[in-house]
């Protein structure tokens, strides 16, 4: 018996109304069942599409024409929103963008984690979601007339999409690219070239302190020697007082990896400095910082609230990175026990703990799947441990070392919510109940989402 085709072929324009959102932000229309996946569609709208990939059981299109238009549709005010990669949903209103992330979060509990009693709470958003970025790091290319140019990447390219600002971006950081752009244009510094692995500047990155005010730039080359050096640390300081710091970062390798391994202080100082809250952090080129300082606090508060600290608790932070949840759970704790693998990060922790005089907090290097069983070992019992992984979500044996420590409570802050819910599963059949789960919007215009959840042990 033949199987039976899709309803639509590739290149053929279908009308279709969509009925809902994928975890990206694309809208989802359906042709006699067949779903299509179709960027910038909102739910409700009707829209002429043309079917750009036929797959077995689904399709992807083109966004034609709305006919029928959403009241959550809005004009971008980014100029370039529909060609550059950084955000996805400019197109929907920040209402619909809260929606969709709290669905998403849903949707994995249930799906993933078969979680569907779990409360999942409305996230908490922005007053004003523009801005709010304290860090860009973007490739730098070059026009037909020779000038240097930056900007982000065509979406699923290594195009650069020339830009003069980027509006989810600090506004310093904006002008420091654009000055340091035009500085290196006018010494006749070249930008590097992908292709042939030839030329000198390949990214500008910029950190700011927002609630300081210091500027770190750090400019990444492919030469050991950075041209005109002096030159253009006495053009960019003349212009801009505020930068603290200036880094020279040498990349020689042919990869996506934007910084390489060696990097050099050429101007200030080593580390700019920043607040969250009562705590002050000093940041390097390669710290590890929140991106998003303002969500970052609301998401920490939540941390707390959720670790019921009494002034007598110990707690284990597994990635902890720099220290900045160790440092804010340090002072509700009686003592708090941080590890982390990369050991630059560790240094950076202890440096941090000792400028807020923070004495009841020690950091370890080392996996904390593999640290964690020596503590047990050592009697070491939490009351609490919080886990803040990367997107992969925690290691499965750092899992089986949580539930062996059995605290009293887990407390699980997550950037993907679907290794969070599979995480969750596992938690949840070795004797914890998830009480609630606070999605966090860390990334406004994007599709990202975070969130921080509650274990109490059964």
């Amino acid at each position: 018996m033949p199987k039976p085709q899709p309803p639509v072929q590739k290149n053929e324009t279908v009308t279709l109304t969509f009925e809902d959102l994928t975890h990206e932000g694309n809208g989802v229309g359906k042709v006699d069942g067949y779903p299509l996946f179709v960027p910038y569609g909102l739910p409700g709208e009707k829209a002429r599409v043309k079917v750009i990939k036929v797959k077995k059981n689904f399709g992807f299109g083109k966004l034609i024409e709305v006919e029928k238009e959403s009241e959550d549709r809005v004009t971008p005010p980014c100029d370039v929103y529909y060609q550059c990669g950084g955000c996805q949903l400019q197109h929907m209103s920040y209402s619909r963008q809260l929606a969709m992330k709290k669905g998403q979060v849903e949707n994995v509990m249930k799906k993933i984690g078969h979680l569907e009693h779990v409360p999942v709470h409305d996230p908490i958003g922005m007053n004003d979601p523009w801005r709010y970025r304290n860090k860009i790091q973007i490739p730098v290319g070059e026009k037909e007339n020779g000038e240097l140019k930056t900007g982000f990447y065509q979406k699923r390219s290594h195009n650069i999409i020339d830009m003069d600002t980027c509006l989810i971006q600090d506004e310093p950081n904006d002008r420091m690219v654009e000055a340091v752009r035009r500085i290196a244009t006018e010494l006749g510094i070249d930008a590097y070239h992908e292709e042939s692995h030839r030329g000198v500047l390949r990214h500008i990155m910029v950190r700011t302190g927002q609630q300081t005010g210091d500027i770190m730039v750090v400019l990444v080359t492919r030469t050991k020697k950075l041209p005109y050096q002096d030159k253009l640390i006495e053009r960019i300081t003349e212009a801009y007082p505020n930068v603290k710091s200036i880094v020279h970062n040498v990349n020689k390798d042919k990869t996506n990896v934007i910084l390489g391994k060696e990097t050099n202080v050429i101007y200030g100082d080593q580390y700019i400095y920043d607040t969250i809250g009562d705590i002050k952090f000093m940041i390097s080129a390669k710290s590890f910082y929140q991106v998003n300082p303002t969500q970052t606090k609301a998401l920490y508060d939540k941390a707390l609230e959720y670790a019921e600290l009494r002034g007598g608790e110990t707690v284990i932070d597994a990635y902890c990175g720099i220290g900045t949840i160790s440092l804010f759970l340090a002072e509700a704790a009686k003592k708090v026990y941080g590890v982390e693998i990369v050991p630059d990060a560790v240094n950076d922790a202890k440096k941090n703990a000792r400028l807020n005089n923070i004495d009841n907090a020690e950091f370890y290097v080392g996996e904390a799947e593999k640290i964690m069983p020596w503590w047990r070992k050592q009697g070491l019992r939490p009351d609490v441990i919080v886990v803040d992984p990367p997107r992969k979500g925690c290691d499965e044996a750092l899992l089986t070392s949580m539930l062996e420590m059995e605290p009293e409570r887990i407390v699980y802050v997550s950037c993907n919510p679907s290794t969070l819910a599979r995480d969750l599963r596992i938690l949840e059949d070795g004797g914890y109940e998830t009480q609630e789960v606070q999605p966090v919007d860390q990334f406004p215009q994007t599709n990202h989402v975070e969130c921080v959840s509650w274990l109490e042990k059964k």
